[in-house]
């Protein structure tokens, strides 16, 4: 059997209820009925086209399991990664509003790609904190629609994902403290100089953006739903962060499949576990502290808000994995498992595999977790080499 390294700890929420109905609260937050305006907005933009799902057949056997899909979003438009459909989504939404509100018309996504509204769409300016992917795609959107962009990092945002903003043409501003001290300077800001905030992460007094961020990534899941083909996961282990990722995946896989919906275990960095440690408490709370983690897209300690009223009964398990689990398996994606397909993987891509191989070679975990041959396991690698001197520093 594959040996993998890392820690695994693991959190069974007591909330959870599989056969818990998906309520019209959280289908205020997502749902499949609402996605599908996103889903085909999003599929006229240039460049678009449908992101890998491969079947690790290989892995799966020698960690004795029944199956491992792998969601490869590192081709995913030239960002390499799922961030791409959120950010930019939520800033053309912006845009189509902006311009209602003054002018009386909502202008499609075709008008607004055509320059139809171009001197007015370039006198306004959208604003988001980043650990990277995201205010990547809020760039890369500014750019495709033709709208000004500022974007704020914390102090562990590496040059390369820096670069990669302003490449886009955004003013990148790097501040003194961590993540969520970089969403603060950004909404304050904003309301200083008549910024539109366009943020992965909810909170008190901003809670509807942050839904047409989660809207741009049932792009993603419903490629994976005709890609399965009728297929349904036993297990999604699926990465931490925020939880816009893992709420998105968990409410839309809930909404449609509902009783039959697969186990969901959210899987974060040892220092940066909000999502576990609200679990634990029973209601959001803070994880101090600088944050640090390899796994640079899941340094967050707060959690959103409105990702927390799907997770809070949606997600059955949660799980931390140490450092030094990701550059291995990295690696392991890069060169190609035995007969499985080489993935192009970045640090946040990873987690998620890591910890379901893990599991399944605990035999504490697999019982905790229901984890046996029979188990069919979805993960989705996230982002690709978004930062290259990073990806070549771990990998080799």
């Amino acid at each position: 059997m594959l040996d993998l390294t890392g820690r695994l700890t693991h959190f069974a929420n007591p909330k959870a209820d599989s056969s818990r109905a998906y309520s019209q609260v959280q289908k205020n937050v997502i749902c499949v009925d609402a996605a599908d305006e996103a889903i085909r907005d999003i599929k006229t933009w240039p460049g678009y086209s449908v992101t890998p799902l491969y079947s690790f057949n290989s892995l799966a056997a020698d960690t004795d399991l029944a199956r491992i899909w792998y969601k490869d979003e590192s081709k995913r438009f030239d960002l390499k990664s799922f961030k791409a459909l959120g950010g930019a989504y939520a800033v053309a939404r912006q845009l189509q509003l902006a311009l209602e509100q003054k002018s009386g018309t909502r202008p499609s996504i075709a008008e607004l790609l055509d320059g139809r509204w171009k001197k007015e769409v370039a006198e306004m300016v959208v604003s988001c904190a980043t650990d990277g992917n995201h205010g990547r795609s809020v760039a890369w959107g500014a750019q495709m629609f033709g709208c000004g962009c500022v974007i704020y990092v914390h102090r562990d945002v590496s040059e390369g994902r820096k670069r990669a903003m302003e490449a886009y043409g955004a003013e990148v501003i790097r501040i003194a403290g961590n993540y969520d001290d970089s969403v603060r300077q950004a909404d304050a800001d904003a309301k200083a100089h008549g910024r539109i905030i366009v943020s992965d992460t909810s909170y008190e007094g901003y809670m509807e953006i942050p839904k047409d961020v989660a809207l741009g990534y049932t792009v993603m899941l419903s490629e994976l739903v005709e890609q399965l083909d009728g297929e349904i996961p036993t297990h999604v282990f699926i990465q931490g962060g925020v939880g816009g990722l893992a709420s998105a995946v968990c409410g839309y896989f809930w909404d449609l499949w509902g009783e039959r919906r697969p186990r969901f275990v959210v899987v974060e960095p040892e220092k940066a576990n909000c999502l576990q440690q609200s679990a634990k408490s029973g209601e959001p709370v803070v994880v101090e502290g600088d944050l640090e983690t390899l796994m640079a897209g899941l340094a967050c300690g707060e959690v959103s808000l409105l990702a927390w009223e799907i997770l809070a009964t949606g997600a059955d398990d949660f799980m931390t994995l140490s450092e030094d689990a990701v550059p291995v398996t990295m690696r392991m994606l890069a060169k190609g498992y035995r007969q499985d397909p080489a993935v192009e993987a970045g640090e946040s891509a990873v987690p998620g595999l890591a910890a379901a191989i893990r599991a399944r070679q605990s035999s504490e975990f697999a019982a905790a977790l229901g984890l046996d041959r029979d188990s069919k396991i979805l993960v989705i690698g996230t982002e690709g080499a978004t930062d290259p001197e990073v990806y070549q520093q771990l990998v080799g």
